[in-house]
């Protein structure tokens, strides 16, 4: 079977552009802009997520069942997501319906205009959905953790923002929003599926042609620092949870290949992660327990989460220690590195058979990076790193004066 790579083209009003070609009856869309939690003013908390809700309620020319019905009416499926730094429009269709894909989301991007009763009730929901979390200690656990790692800076603030915030928001509130983010300039499209890259490029010429080219907006507050800390709070109801963790290299620091390399080997999916092994499997002490790694474009942080027995935390915290000492002062075997990196390969392999999420990939590394990089080059990098260059990664990243730890107990 022929490979594909992704092309990355910039269309004339300045959007840049993914494209890859997979033999699909399937295609998958997405409308990328930096306009995540990060970039909120202090009095905006909330405001990108709840953004995200109310582009779904109404354009000039469509009520909100039309825009629900646009794409599902086609059997296909419609959706959005807010993270820290981007916000993500995106669809799911047989390729045949890609006009209609590229319509829709253009339409709600540029020409978007909150009904203030539609804005109204999307508050009730976001409240419904803030009380959800709060009553939810394993979801809650990984905000508050982000909150005291990055203290005031807005890399710390929930995506969902407070009941005070959301409640305030107004329809020139997310007017403003949108005219300072969403432009031409601020925005990747993602496109996976099989139809020709001048037809695609075509269309969104064409669909794209009254979004503004600019705008003037504030920079991202950049990330200066933070000081670790540990803390436990009663707030859990039958089990109690843990996170621990520390800054890790961004987005754009040469060690992030390596430092997601050390963190899968730690706790990655695999079921033979040394946590798993060492935690579940042999004294079954944490049903869940997980390692992830985050990156942003100034910071990332490293996290290890899990879920037991209050009996058991201080035990399976021991555990947790033991094993970091293990990758500060013990560097792997080559056969280890090498097992290892044959698995994150093979991880990395996953991700991207599923065409949807390898459109969300697409579109976020070339909203951050600016670029693709092919699976080749990726490979690449991972077979240069050393075993001396992950203890070295190890001792940076894991000392103990480095890690942060919050508990959420019974």
């Amino acid at each position: 079977m022929k490979a594909y790579l992704p092309q990355c083209e910039i269309l004339s009003n300045g959007t840049r552009l993914v494209y890859l070609k997979v033999p699909s009856q399937v295609a998958h869309l997405g409308f990328f802009f930096a306009a995540g939690s990060r970039h909120e003013a202090p009095a905006q908390i909330g405001l990108a997520h709840f953004l995200e809700h109310c582009l779904f309620k109404g354009t000039q020319k469509r009520k909100a069942l039309q825009i629900l019905s646009r794409i599902d009416a086609v059997g296909g499926e419609l959706n959005a997501y807010t993270a820290k730094e981007e916000m993500c429009l995106y669809a799911s269709f047989s390729k045949e319906h890609t006009q209609r894909a590229i319509d829709l989301l253009c339409d709600i991007s540029i020409h978007s205009v909150f009904p203030e009763k539609e804005i109204e009730k999307e508050k009730e929901v976001i409240l419904d959905e803030i009380n959800s979390y709060l009553d939810s200690p394993s979801d809650k656990i990984f905000d508050d953790f982000d909150a005291n790692l990055f203290g005031g800076h807005p890399l710390g603030q929930n995506i969902l923002g407070t009941k005070e915030s959301v409640s305030g928001f107004t329809q020139k509130d997310l007017q403003d929003y949108v005219s300072q983010y969403f432009t031409a300039d601020n925005l990747v499209v993602s496109f996976v599926g099989n139809i020709p890259l001048s037809r695609l490029k075509a269309s969104l010429e064409n669909a794209l042609a009254a979004m503004p080219l600019t705008a003037p907006r504030p920079a991202p507050q950049p990330f200066v620092g933070a000081t670790s800390f540990q803390e436990i709070k009663k707030e859990a109801n039958y089990q109690a949870h843990a996170v621990l963790g520390g800054l890790a290299p961004s987005y754009h620091q040469d060690e992030r290949i390596a430092m997601s390399l050390l963190v899968n080997i730690l706790g990655g999916p695999a079921l033979n992660s040394r946590l798993n092994l060492s935690i579940r499997e042999r004294y079954g002490y944490a049903y869940s327990i997980e390692a992830n790694y985050h990156t942003f474009a100034d910071t990332g942080y490293w996290q290890i989460y899990f879920g037991s027995e209050s009996k058991n935390v201080n035990k399976t915290l021991a555990l947790i220690d033991k094993e970091l000492d293990k990758l500060l002062t013990k560097p792997l075997s080559t056969l280890q590195l090498i097992q290892a990196k044959r698995q994150f390969k093979g991880h990395l392999a996953l991700g991207m058979d599923v065409n949807s999420g390898l459109m969300q990939g697409l579109g976020k590394s070339m909203l951050a990076f600016g670029q693709i990089d092919t699976i080749a080059e990726m490979h690449q990098a991972i077979d240069k790193i050393t075993a001396t260059e992950m203890q070295l990664l190890a001792q940076k990243y894991f000392s103990k004066d480095q890690i942060s730890s919050l508990i959420f107990d019974v």
